[in-house]
């Protein structure tokens, strides 16, 4: 019976219709499916910043103290059946304060890591400073449900809560059912509607078939400009009109998908991190133009990567990874490439057999990062060591007094006095960090107003016409005339004016000489301090302004500085939208130009 031409007519189209049907389903379902879940996904994205928006209590910086508050807005807010809104709070970890769940009394307070609705991974990204998601199964209901961490940034862009939203996505996963249902009916309809024509009309077929049958192991091949010429209007005519439809609709979908495969490639091509894709063997398969550059490797197009030039894992450190131990095949390092500091990530790809193909590594740029923690680390060990030798003084000369039952009295004002002395030290270095940190926090309230710069550099003149005698150092202060007013913080730009003075005179011999100078240049007001005084190694210049840097430790410590001066005095300049610029020659002298900005209007801040 199937040697028969119409049962081979009935098999063949049977199987050219359910193959096409197949095909054109699957591509429906799954895009169907992405963008159901992206639809809830930027749905619940949307409901998280409305609240943020809208709740004052979300805007706080400490949350801990509007716990009720964030509380009340929750229960006051309406959510779906589906959904569920959790509040994490960043103190010393990440705790729960507030939720819509309906026992949100019993979850208040427990740990965001350890809670078991709560994915703990996407609350580590979203400290970081990143919205995460991600799809979960509830292995007790055999439910699938989308989460969502929502990092809330404060001011300075620091990470100081997450909202964590949980929806179930039965909803969604009932309309993809339905919608296969419809799929599989309609190809079972087409199917059944194929063995019937194909039944009635085989004895007149069997060059269209034959035609047919060409065309499609054309497609088969992946040649989709295939059309069957349509000859009649009969059930055959119309067959091939509709082979001719669903051919023009799979190339549609696979157009589709080359554009999206195109769009990927470009992101690929164009993200800011360098992306390198690497076999089993340790060879690169594949690599971003960034990682290319990273690893001065010679890109190649149309061909794979050449095995000879690309086996780089020695080069950063990935040379102990076991792709039979899973433990080796994720995590990241850190390492030094060309003068820049990289974060290195790597993860295991699998191929189609569910089999580790290779690892997939990122190169992100950590350069600025990297010297910004050597920074702070100085900083903190810089500050150690300034209250470290004030401290020992104090304490070696108070256990000295305690234990001499019988001391001179002069001996003994002289202690207090060193005891006194050292406090005043503690005391200028503790002001000095406090006022750098009320710039660093934009804490700091300037009081501006139109000033003149004459009265500004005379007055500082005269607070330090004593030290200006005592060395006796010749001061000449030249004012351009008809030199316009600045807005200014008076007290601010006054500490700036005699910070610089007095380094000219503490760092200028007896005898020396001092010059200031001020004029208008375009739209700026240029005050300038110069010197005959020992100057500054040109090694120096560059970090001359950062915290506790002293060309000469000992003699700056004698002299009293903190070595916190020069760097507040930029800060309050910067603060002023000026500059501060400085030159100097060693044992020739230093110049300070100080720059700031002409208004015409006071300015409050």
């Amino acid at each position: 019976m199937f040697s028969s031409i119409r049962w081979k007519f009935i098999i063949v189209y049977f199987l050219l219709v359910f193959m096409a049907m197949v095909i054109v389903g699957v591509f429906i379902i799954r895009r169907f499916e992405t963008q159901q879940l992206n639809n809830r996904l930027n749905t619940m994205i949307k409901q998280v910043e409305t609240i943020i928006s809208t709740s004052s209590d979300l805007s706080e910086e400490d949350w801990g103290e509007y716990i009720e508050g964030i509380q009340k807005t929750l229960n006051e807010w309406t959510f779906s059946g589906s959904e569920t809104l959790y509040v994490i709070y960043n103190d010393d970890i990440s705790r729960i304060i507030a939720s819509s769940h309906k026992s949100y009394h019993q979850i208040i307070g427990q740990n965001a890591l350890t809670y078991r609705d709560l994915d703990p991974t996407l609350i580590l990204a979203a400290n970081n400073g990143e919205k995460s998601s991600g799809i979960k199964k509830d292995l007790n209901e055999n439910f699938l449900y989308q989460h969502l961490a929502y990092p809330v940034l404060n001011e300075i862009g620091q990470v100081k809560g997450i909202l964590y939203m949980i929806g179930d996505l039965q909803d969604v996963y009932n309309t993809i059912d339905a919608t296969k249902r419809i799929l599989t009916s309609a190809t079972l309809l087409a199917l059944l509607i194929t063995v019937i024509l194909g039944f009635l009309i085989a004895s007149s077929v069997t060059e269209p078939i034959r035609d047919v049958t060409e065309k499609a192991e054309k497609m088969a091949k992946g040649d989709f400009d295939q059309f069957v010429e349509v000859k009649s209007d009969d059930e055959i005519g119309q067959l091939a009109s509709m082979f001719n439809y669903l051919t023009l609709k799979l190339k549609d979908t696979i157009q589709e998908m080359d554009l999206e495969k195109s769009k990927l490639d470009t992101i690929f091509n164009y993200m800011a991190d360098g992306v390198i894709a690497v076999d089993v063997n340790g060879h690169i398969i594949h690599a971003n133009p960034i990682a290319i550059d990273i690893l001065d490797l010679e890109e190649t197009l149309n061909t794979e990567f050449s095995n000879d030039k690309i086996f780089f894992m020695e080069r950063i450190d990935l040379k102990d990874i076991d792709y039979e131990d899973s433990t080796t095949l994720e995590g990241e390092k850190t390492v030094k490439i060309k003068d820049t500091v990289y974060r290195i990530k790597y993860a295991p790809f699998r191929d189609e057999r569910n089999d580790i193909g290779g690892i997939i590594i990122v190169f992100q740029d950590i350069t600025e990062q990297h010297k910004l923690d050597n920074m702070r680390k100085e900083f903190v060990a810089n500050v150690s060591h300034e209250l470290k030798t004030p401290i020992t003084t104090i304490k070696s000369y108070t256990e000295t007094l305690m234990d001499s039952g019988d001391i001179d009295k002069a001996l003994y004002e002289k202690f207090l006095s060193v005891i006194n002395n050292e406090c005043d030290r503690m005391a200028r270095i503790v002001r000095d960090l406090l006022q750098l940190s009320n710039l660093d926090y934009n804490k700091t309230k300037w009081k501006k107003v139109n000033y003149s710069v004459e009265k500004l550099l005379k007055e500082a003149c005269l607070k330090l016409d004593f030290s200006l005698k005592e060395k006796n150092q010749s001061l000449c202060l030249d004012i351009e005339e008809d030199i316009p007013d600045i807005v200014i913080d008076k007290d601010g730009m006054e500490q700036v004016i005699l910070n610089i003075m007095s380094n000219a005179i503490k760092y200028t011999p007896d005898n020396g000489e001092i010059t200031i100078l001020a004029k208008q240049v375009n739209d700026n007001v240029v005050i300038t301090v110069k010197d005959n005084g020992i100057g500054i190694p040109e090694e120096d210049i560059g970090r001359i302004f950062e915290r506790f840097y002293r060309v000469d430790k000992g003699r700056s410590r004698e002299l009293g500085g903190t070595g916190l001066g020069l760097s507040i005095a930029k800060q309050i300049v910067e603060a002023h939208d000026g500059d501060i610029i400085l030159r100097s020659e060693y044992n020739v002298g230093t110049e300070v130009d100080i720059i700031l900005p002409i208004k015409t209007a006071v300015i409050h801040s």
